[in-house]
């Protein structure tokens, strides 16, 4: 809130006009002016409040200098904001005994060499101080309104941090708990104010609620409650920070705070309805009912383009890390459709993200799946994979089972891709397609178990051979290089896989089936190039 100073209150022109001089007490011109008190007592002290600026005439002061020194004492211990006096009607000038005690005590001491009326300054002084009032709670209501339009319209951080940039005039930043910047929009400041973020933003302390680091010329307020914050919300502040600054970053935390909580439990009915609709739509397309509850959610289904997209994190053996990736992937896709304003269901399901995307006819799919998944690639890292679209309801199963089939194919160490096919993955896909045949695993273990069954009991690595060898099936110089041996070294390898399993390695057919065997075992997830996940036989696909 702005304030009014001594230094405010001697530039008023009634007061100016008076000729005021500063005698003493210069270093307490910035003491705050609440109201504006007259008189002529000398005890006046216990009736004041702190920032009264007292005017005299000085007529009933003290003449002793001991005296007038505990004058100026008792209004500094009132934490008065300073004294003016009228010369003419006591004093020709200020006793110096007021004016030593006044400069100890730093406490203003102003003489007017020219006589005002009080009541006039007073006035003066005291329309000041109402008007700034006023203006401050006109400025409170305008933020009050802003954040109440915005909390009214569900806004998102995006809308919250434009509102918070138009209000502040400066840089916002929002940060995650490690201090990574989450969002930001700049302001007219500092163009290196987002330099070394990280470094930087560790360096200022969060005590309480919200913070003003002057050093770093930022205000910083926690975004959550204390044992649960997530966040902080920082705006770029040189100077002190105006209460309606401090006022406008914790509404927008609370906000933020508030979106957040909305936002997850928006997310987690939404995961629950869009499972029990892709469930449904897999087991059973033609239900009565279907189509309209899926209308209903908004997500319509007749006379549409169906695209099934499945979205798969990197392997990890820690579940909850796991899990927690699996979260991150739903509520990045969750969010990409929402800002594509493209109506999907979006639910986790064979320990995947499944995305079923409704499209216009006209729609471009193969454009609208690569905008969607470089939206959660920005968020998360995943592979992505895409079915061929879909003109039926009944063929959501397909496209679907062709999305997840595309991306348990995808090679580990594939070229990068936004999104991959079918005709991306090759072998592999057709591999995928038949995982859930046993006649495959059949024929997977003839191939190789003999190789696996010596790798075992001797530590050999013969299976690695043939996996370099059929990776390399042009040049054993590769395949040698890749195994880290001589030539000789993957000779004697090779020799001893032939002898292994039975077979000449030089016959066309047997390097076929072997390689084959190998794709297989790796689609299947016994290799080292395991594909991500084994399958939830509880969802069928």
């Amino acid at each position: 809130m702005a304030t009014t100073t001594v230094r405010d209150a001697l530039a008023v022109p009634v007061v100016r006009a008076a000729g005021p001089v500063v005698v003493a007490g210069a270093a307490g011109l910035d003491r705050q002016v609440r109201w504006v008190h007259t008189t002529e007592l000398v005890d006046i002290a216990p009736l004041l409040r702190g920032g009264d600026l007292v005017l005299s005439t000085g007529i009933a002061l003290p003449d002793r200098p001991a005296d007038l020194a505990a004058f100026a004492e008792s209004l500094d211990r009132s934490e008065a904001a300073g004294l003016v006096i009228e010369l003419g009607r006591r004093w020709t000038e200020v006793p110096a005994a007021l004016v030593e005690a006044c400069e100890r005590l730093s406490l203003p001491l102003v003489a007017l060499a020219r006589e005002v009326r009080f009541a006039a300054v007073a006035q003066a002084v005291g329309e000041r101080i109402v008007d700034l009032q006023l203006e401050a709670l006109r400025e409170a209501q305008r933020v009050h309104e802003v954040f109440t339009e915005l909390s009214i319209a569900e806004a998102g951080p995006a809308e919250i941090l434009e509102s918070v940039q138009r209000l502040a005039g400066a840089t916002v930043v929002l940060e995650d708990e490690q201090h990574r910047v989450v969002d930001f929009r700049s302001g007219a400041g500092d163009a290196g104010f987002l330099a070394d973020w990280q470094a930087r933003s560790r360096a200022v302390v969060l005590d309480g609620r919200t913070t003003w680091d002057e050093a770093a010329g930022r205000l910083v307020t926690r975004v959550g409650k204390p044992d649960r914050g997530w966040g902080r919300l920082v705006i770029e502040s040189p100077a002190e920070p105006t209460e309606r600054l401090v006022a406008t970053a914790e509404r927008a935390a609370a906000a933020l705070a508030l979106h957040r909580l909305h936002d997850r439990q928006r997310d987690s009915l939404t995961r629950r309805t869009h499972h029990e609709l892709l469930v449904r739509l897999l087991a059973d397309p033609g239900a009565p009912d279907l189509l309209q509850r899926c209308e209903l959610a908004g997500v319509p289904l007749v006379r549409r383009q169906l695209v099934g997209l499945s979205l798969r994190c990197p392997v990890t053996a820690d579940v909850p890390a796991r899990q927690g990736q699996l979260d991150a992937a739903v509520a990045a896709a969750v969010h990409a459709v929402h800002e594509m304003r493209v109506p999907a269901l979006v639910c986790e399901m064979d320990d995947a993200v499944r995305v079923l995307l409704s499209l216009a006819p006209s729609d471009d799919g193969t454009r609208v799946t690569e905008d969607l998944a470089g939206r959660v690639h920005r968020r998360v890292r995943v592979v992505a994979g895409a079915g061929r679209p879909a003109d039926r309801v009944g063929e959501v199963g397909r496209t679907l089972r062709e999305s997840l089939h595309v991306v348990d194919a995808v090679r580990p160490g594939a070229q990068e891709r936004s999104v991959h096919r079918l005709e991306d993955v090759h072998l592999r896909g057709l591999l995928s397609l038949l995982a859930d045949d046993d006649r495959l695993r059949l024929f997977t273990a003839r191939e190789l178990d003999a190789l696996k069954a010596h790798d075992a009991r001797w530590r050999t690595g013969l299976l690695e051979t043939v996996r370099a060898l059929v990776r390399h099936p042009g040049s054993k110089s590769d395949a040698a290089v890749e195994l880290h041996v001589s030539r000789s070294a993957l000779y004697d390898r090779l020799a001893k896989v032939e002898q292994v399993l039975g077979v000449d390695l030089d016959d066309p057919d047997i390097l076929v089936s072997l390689h084959v065997a190998v794709l297989a075992d790796e689609v299947l997830g016994h290799g080292t190039g395991a594909a991500p996940g084994a399958r939830s036989p509880a969802v069928p696909t």
